[in-house]
């Protein structure tokens, strides 16, 4: 069996190993790969593994002995799905692997903002306690969460686990979803209530079509002037322009987003010269725990799939 892994570098740059992969066949690791090598690269594979290479209607119709592909991701939008039925390709991808990275994230971005560690270990270092009069200093707010609100648009599986935490730090939770739901401890309510009473919002939605552009102007207006917004599902769920123009006049406090709407972001994506924006380059989910615990489930699928015992397929 021939089997082709077309951007290892997303998953895997040097600290685990393909090895449990290798046992299975004949295999050809690339660390990326451009459109115009998938076709070359893939010609006769039987399984191709991918995190973010595109595997289109062309190149399924090309790939004659293409039987399975496996998405290095729980989102699978880089495989077209109708094609891959139609040519009798099995898709699954990785659910579920990278909650408690995501969570963590989440307040790591949260309590940066609230405490603004790195801002004061530069001042350290730059000499400024050694030259203080007094014992010590801050030169930027310091937030506590105790008795605020968390206010979560999305309450899956990532939204909950983060309502655990916040409930943890003595926050009052409430959330919004496409449905109402009940959380232990969350007090679901509509959007624009969330956006009203929040003190921090968190998003933790997946990007649908309604979702698309929800935090925009509209929105941002009715956010408190101290209130903090993060972000760590999708970029375009964040009309950027406007929380840059929200940030830039004071509207809201501040931001921490670890997606954009285009990743790689070009150099003038309003967020990135913003005030008071933490941007992460969409790392929340690669600790080495939760990367090797998408290439367990990875090979897993794979596994199961050669035993005709399918699991996470997407079509």
């Amino acid at each position: 069996m021939k089997i082709v892994i077309l951007d290892s570098n997303a998953l895997n740059p040097g600290d685990l190993s393909w090895a449990d992969f290798e046992e299975l066949g004949e295999i050809d690791i690339y660390p990326r790969t451009a459109p115009d090598q998938i076709l070359e690269r893939c010609r006769d594979a039987e399984v191709v593994i991918t995190n973010k290479t595109p595997m289109d209607q062309h190149t399924m119709h090309e790939l004659e002995k293409l039987r399975y592909i496996g998405v290095l991701a729980t989102g699978y939008n880089v495989v077209d799905i109708s094609a891959a039925r139609e040519n009798g390709v099995v898709v699954a991808n990785i659910p579920d692997y990278g909650t408690t990275s995501v969570v963590q994230m989440t307040f790591a971005l949260l309590l940066e903002l609230c405490n603004n560690v790195w801002r004061h270990s530069e001042g350290v270092h730059e000499g400024k306690w050694s030259a203080s009069k007094d014992w010590c200093y801050w030169d930027y707010p310091l937030t506590e969460l105790a008795g605020k609100t968390m206010g979560l648009l999305g309450l899956g599986t990532i939204g909950q686990q983060v309502a655990k935490v916040a409930l943890a730090f003595g926050m009052q939770v409430i959330g919004t979803s496409g449905t109402p739901k009940e959380v232990e401890g969350v007090n679901w309510i509509e959007v624009d209530q969330l956006f009203e009473r929040s003190d921090v919002i968190s998003i933790h939605c997946p990007l649908t079509p309604s979702a698309q552009g929800l935090v925009n102007e509209n929105k941002l207006k009715l956010m408190k002037q101290s209130a903090l917004i993060i972000n760590t599902s999708r970029g375009p769920i964040i009309n950027e322009e406007d929380l840059a123009r929200a940030l830039n006049t004071g509207a809201i406090a501040g931001a921490g987003v670890d997606v954009l709407s285009t990743e790689p972001p070009s150099t003038d994506n309003p967020l990135i010269k913003a005030d008071n924006c933490i941007i992460t380059p969409h790392i929340a989910w690669a600790t080495k725990e939760a990367r090797k615990r998408l290439m367990d489930v990875a090979l897993q699928n794979l596994l199961c799939f050669l035993d005709g015992n399918e699991i996470n397929v997407v079509n």
